[in-house]
């Protein structure tokens, strides 16, 4: 009799457990404890509804701690992709942008460089120049071949790719060196890079990311790019050689004075500029100026 009883009793009590509480949660217990105790002296069987079943059937079909590893590095890559994406967007929003800029110097070889107050009283600079390259092969020099840019550049110590989220979008870490005339000093950065391409133009994007395995170094200051972009596009009678766009949006942290550092940003761009037509002109001769 009893057995039956506990049976119907369970039948009715179990689509009101999560409405008890106090003494009647207190009774459901002592309750189950003396179904537990007739189920394994075999009187009564567990019905094919019990949660304890369900639960297991539950558990068996969670995925191995491989495959939960594999679907968690596929949604890091999906954030760096993203963060990519955006930060390209983002700074092709401010570059393309025809308010607000003002010239900020003139270089005797026609490079230029205006810059530009966003919110937040952050300045912004947008480099322009002709190269003697093509997009394509500045695309391979500044993206497929960006750890060997310490070898033409001497403000940069190293840079390093700690990951390749397919072929357009990548996780660098990058060290400038301490070179003589740094008003900002040694900096490191962690970034996440994109390209993208056109019919007719390349675009570089970028911005700082986090990653739990490179938290910030020990002496040094992790500065933060981003977004930033740089945008080649062929001159129309010499599809050889390019027009460069550069923004740099850089928050170099520390505590140097903001008018320092507005001094030097745009210097960095025309020494970049300058180091990278002496790496082209080294490769080709006899095609550079």
């Amino acid at each position: 009799m009893l057995p039956a009883v506990v049976k119907l009793c369970c039948g009715i009590s179990y689509p009101h457990l999560r409405s008890m509480a106090g003494l009647q949660r207190a009774a459901l217990a002592a309750f189950g404890q003396e179904i537990a105790h007739l189920q394994s002296r075999g009187q009564i069987s567990r019905p094919t509804w019990s949660p304890l079943r369900w639960t297991r059937h539950r558990e068996s079909e969670k995925a191995d701690p491989e495959e939960q590893r594999t679907a968690a590095l596929a949604d890091e890559d999906l954030l760096y992709l993203r963060q990519g994406e955006e930060a390209l967007n983002e700074a092709l929003e401010i570059v393309e942008s025809k308010d607000g800029w003002t010239l900020e110097m003139a270089e005797k070889n026609r490079d230029v460089i205006y810059s530009k107050v966003l919110r937040g009283n952050r300045k912004v600079f947008r480099l322009e120049a002709e190269l003697d390259a093509s997009p394509e092969e500045l695309y391979d020099i500044l993206f497929v071949r960006v750890e060997e840019m310490h070898k033409w550049n001497p403000n940069i110590r190293r840079i390093r790719v700690l990951k390749h989220v397919g072929r357009n979008t990548m996780v660098t870490h990058e060290v400038s060196a301490e070179t003589a005339g740094n008003l900002i000093g040694q900096r490191d950065f962690l970034s996440v890079r994109h390209s993208s391409k056109s019919e007719s133009r390349v675009y570089l994007g970028g911005a700082a990311t986090r990653l739990e395995s490179l938290p910030p170094q020990p002496g040094f200051v992790r500065a933060e790019d981003g977004p930033t972009c740089i945008i080649l596009q062929p001159l129309p009678d010499r599809p050889n050689r390019s027009h460069f766009i550069w923004l740099l949006n850089m928050d170099v942290k520390g505590w140097l004075p903001q008018s320092i550092v507005n001094k030097a940003l745009p210097r960095a761009q025309a020494d970049f500029t300058k180091h990278l037509r002496r790496h082209l002109a080294a490769q080709n001769p006899e095609n550079r100026r």
